[in-house]
């Protein structure tokens, strides 16, 4: 289709709203320009000024007019009269300077090849080396226990002095940081080296765990959470850019699996088992959280297949899990444990985490109400999948929960009969977002966009007092 117009598409990879407009656009034969806000950052404060505030994507021009979301193109698209006058104005008119301007190549952000990782050398990866051949490391019997794959922490301490040359009171240090460094553990969990006779330990790759990316751990200097968080991110967005369906619905595990990038990711995933996450902030912890469990989800799918009934589902969130930081987080650990503040979930009759479990220390000291538009279950009912930085995290996670409760997946009201329908999350996880229905409706008002119909008429069926709530039905099947 030849235009003297030009069409434009704001838009960030794995974006499901974004690849079904543009999807549209090409089975229509519209050519359009794709400017990317993660390619182009400057360009998000031109795209508010443009559209009156609006932050989600997509947000499409035809030349200075402002279509708007994907949505707006699909309800553009059924009115004939109007999509026809539309192209009728892109065929025979130039772009002007009062439209989106784009952006000069050479402003592009430089992104390094997601999957080429730098790794340090741990100056404590070798002593790990030297004592899993030292002969230190096999099966000890006691009257009451069997601790399999262990050594004794006296023996440690004799066999550093003996073989490295230096005092106790240095191979003890050296015994403590294998610990620190979560290169191995006591079997008891005590987090204190000792040099005694009666004291048992255990490398982390030598647990018996049934977690992902369990086996040997990495040998790279333990990273920060969020750089590697975001190592991890860049990789996971060039698996989800690759393997969405063009709607932007579905994820084709299969071709994931088969896929080089899935078998870097693997390999990154050991670097978990030592990552600094203690020392991180809470934005920090969000993101790095929120991709963890959303790429969990996925390798449990790949690996497992998908829960197909209640008991599989239960299991699935229970058992699903990865090593992160020495310790063993599950779904159900990464969501209700970490993310949501040591809140019981759905089924849960405790909570996650006693005051007394290293994880508890990770848990975020208040409960993050937006999560719940981030995490994907792997189920078609669930939000979109995208992934998270900690630089303005707040700001992705309002743009999530705007797309989620402005679609007819999260929020449907029919004014006639003064009712509401929610998805069920907002039904499973109330106390996140309100005492009560009336308390929920409100936080969603609160976060809704502003130019939202559906704030409209919410904010007036919450003025009055005659109005109905009831909940969608979750649909499980799996996102395929």
């Amino acid at each position: 289709m030849e235009l003297k117009g030009r069409v434009v598409v704001y838009s960030i990879l794995g974006c499901p709203h974004c690849m079904r407009a543009k999807n549209t656009l090409l089975d229509l034969g519209v050519p359009y320009t794709d400017i990317s806000l993660d390619t182009y950052p400057q360009c998000r404060e031109e795209v508010k000024r443009l559209t009156g505030g609006r932050q989600t994507v997509p947000q499409i021009f035809f030349n200075a007019k402002h279509i708007g979301g994907n949505d707006d193109l699909q309800t553009l698209v059924k009115d004939t009269s109007q999509w026809e006058a539309s192209l009728m104005e892109l065929r025979n008119t130039s772009p002007g300077s009062d439209g989106p301007q784009i952006p000069d190549p050479s402003t592009a952000v430089k992104d390094s090849d997601a999957g080429e990782f730098t790794c340090e050398p741990d100056e404590y990866a070798k002593l790990v080396q030297d004592l899993k051949t030292s002969g230190l490391i096999k099966d000890h019997s006691k009257i009451f226990s069997n601790y399999k794959r262990s050594f004794v922490g006296r023996e440690f301490v004799d066999w550093v002095v003996k073989t490295k040359g230096l005092d106790r009171s240095v191979a003890i240090e050296m015994g403590q940081a294998l610990i620190d460094k979560h290169f191995g553990h006591d079997v008891k969990s005590d987090e204190t080296f000792q040099d005694a006779p009666d004291k048992y330990y255990r490398l982390l790759e030598d647990d018996e765990s049934t977690a992902l990316n369990a086996g040997e751990t990495s040998q790279c200097e333990p990273k920060p959470a969020d750089e590697l968080g975001e190592e991890i991110r860049k990789l996971i967005l060039k698996i989800y850019t690759a393997f969405l369906s063009p709607d932007g619905k579905k994820v084709n595990y299969q071709g994931i699996g088969k896929s080089a990038e899935f078998e870097k990711y693997k390999q990154l995933t050991r670097q978990l088992h030592r990552v600094r996450i203690s020392e991180s902030n809470r934005e920090e912890k969000l993101s790095f959280f929120i991709n963890i469990y959303n790429a969990l989800v996925i390798h449990a799918n790949i690996v497992h297949g998908p829960a197909t009934n209640l008991w599989q589902r239960y299991k699935f969130f229970n058992t699903i899990r990865y090593i992160i930081g020495g310790e063993s987080y599950s779904l159900q650990d990464i969501e209700n444990g970490v993310l949501r503040a040591n809140r019981k979930g759905v089924g849960m009759f405790t909570r996650p985490f006693s005051q007394s479990d290293p994880r508890f220390k990770i848990a975020l000291e208040k409960h993050e109400p937006l999560i719940h538009f981030a995490l994907v279950c792997g189920a078609k009912s669930c939000p979109p999948i995208k992934t998270y930085s900690s630089k303005g995290i707040y700001e992705q996670l309002k743009v999530a929960a705007e797309s989620f409760l402005d679609g007819d997946d999260g929020c449907q009201i029919d004014m006639k009969k003064r009712q509401v329908r929610l998805s069920k999350i907002l039904k499973w996880y109330q106390e996140d977002f309100g005492r009560n229905k009336e308390e929920v409706l409100q936080w969603i008002v609160a976060h809704l966009p502003s130019e939202s119909e559906r704030k409209s008429q919410l904010t007036e069926l919450l003025q009055g007092t005659k109005y109905r709530v009831d909940y969608m039905e979750y649909d499980w099947g799996v996102n395929s």
